[in-house]
């Protein structure tokens, strides 16, 4: 376990790795992205180069690229560009999800509207204004599991049906949360209008 390995086990591993022949990249296949300018090159050689002498520095440094990296993702929740997304919001499954919630009507998207006028209407002294206020809140209630089932049901059967091969998991969970958000006030912008199909 602890000794030196002979001349014939050192020999047999170099011949193994001989025999494995060199994954190298073809010269002429292209790299997938330009050739930065030299001053370009310079400036990142120069920036990973340069390490903070102090935490403080480390740490303004950290800041600077965690506020570079939120700006980003803001953008990118604000465009729909799919690159700097949170990770919840990656992925050909998370996106059908939110085209297929989006391209929809629901109820559940009215419930905090809804909730402040009731709540607002509940406030009002008349005695047969209470009772019809509980059943409008009950029929709103109502309406928005049954929406939400509904949609659940046919979200998965569309996703199994597009995405037989996905990890399907926590998406429809995402869509009906997505559901219960103002339409204008989502996160990434609808990319599709009512009615269209995703």
């Amino acid at each position: 376990m602890f000794r030196s390995r002979s001349k014939d086990e050192q020999a047999a591993t170099a011949k193994v790795t001989a025999d494995q022949p060199q994954q190298t990249r073809d010269p002429q296949a292209p790299k997938g992205r330009p050739t930065p300018k030299r001053s370009e090159a310079q400036t990142q050689r120069r920036s990973l180069a340069k390490t903070p002498a102090n935490r403080k520095d480390a740490s303004k440094r950290a800041r600077e690229a965690r506020r570079a990296d939120l700006a980003k993702q803001r953008q990118a929740l604000a465009g729909g560009d799919e690159r700097y997304l949170p990770a919840r919001d990656k992925g050909p499954v998370r996106r059908f999800a939110r085209d297929y919630v989006d391209s929809r009507f629901s109820v559940a998207e009215y419930f905090l509207p809804l909730a402040v006028v009731i709540l607002v209407l509940s406030m009002v002294r008349a005695g047969a204004m209470q009772s019809y206020v509980l059943l409008v809140w009950m029929v709103v209630i109502v309406l928005i599991v049954v929406n939400s089932l509904v949609l659940g049901v046919q979200l998965k059967r569309q996703l199994r049906k597009r995405f037989p091969d996905e990890n399907l998991r926590g998406a429809v969970a995402y869509a009906l949360m997505r559901t219960l958000q103002m339409r204008r006030l989502r996160l990434p912008k609808p990319q599709v209008k009512r009615g269209e199909r995703p």
